[in-house]
């Protein structure tokens, strides 16, 4: 699938300079909603022509990365903002009756879930940083109607910590390479150079989740244990 998608976009991208912006905010909103879109076919070459100077703004660099995690940044979250208000709008019925039109398995939506209500708000950070969950952690999120201030917040931080990686594995790659890489060739290398960092990366998330959720749950526990104002 991802070789078959990397063509496809290599082909598309050529184009014009402009259609790789389309590209990494249309379907980065299309990786964070229900469609199973691998995220590494479009980030990673994003930090690679960001760092081969094909993305404009004067060869810099540093600009180039930052308007393509910009770009990364938004899509995920209109991806997210999509599972989270279809969740609120129409509800968990509508899901599991409807589910299978939008790559929705109810196995999934239970692990999903499972995982929210048993840690919190604080999963929809943490998830947005593992394989396939990334996308539905965004759907108990909307059932259970999570302010969307607070969705925003962990939503925003996991997804740009994740984007972060796969742009900055993009550029190590255009900075190492000898030789001119394939589409597929890129892809492959840059899955393998966010991995080698990524469960470091997901495990340090994890701790501060969980110190969050820990901090909470003590708040929530000595305010309980004051005595009310007669």
């Amino acid at each position: 699938m991802s070789d078959a998608l990397a063509e496809s976009l290599s082909q598309l991208a050529s184009l014009a300079p402009v259609w790789k912006f389309a590209l990494i905010f249309a379907f980065m909103a299309v990786e964070s909603s229900f469609v199973p879109f691998p995220s590494e076919v479009v980030m990673i070459p994003a930090g690679f022509w960001a760092a081969r100077g094909e993305l404009g703004f004067g060869g810099s660099v540093f600009a180039a990365c930052a308007a393509a995690f910009l770009l990364g940044l938004a899509g995920s979250l209109a991806g997210a903002y999509f599972n989270y208000w279809v969740a609120m709008r129409f509800g968990e019925p509508f899901l599991r009756k409807y589910g299978k039109w939008f790559f929705l398995k109810p196995e999934a939506l239970d692990r999903s879930e499972e995982i929210f209500n048993r840690y919190g708000g604080a999963t929809t950070f943490v998830c947005r940083l593992i394989p396939v969950i990334r996308q539905l952690i965004s759907i108990p999120a909307g059932l259970s109607r999570m302010p969307l201030a607070r969705f925003t917040l962990f939503t925003g931080l996991g997804a740009g910590v994740w984007n972060a990686i796969l742009v900055a594995a993009g550029v190590a790659i255009a900075r190492s390479a000898g030789t001119e890489l394939t589409y597929a060739e890129l892809v492959a290398r840059g899955k393998e150079t966010a991995g080698e960092n990524v469960w470091i990366v997901a495990g340090g998330a994890f701790v501060l989740a969980a110190a969050y959720i820990a901090a909470g749950k003590l708040v929530m526990k000595r305010r309980a244990g004051k005595p009310g104002k007669e």
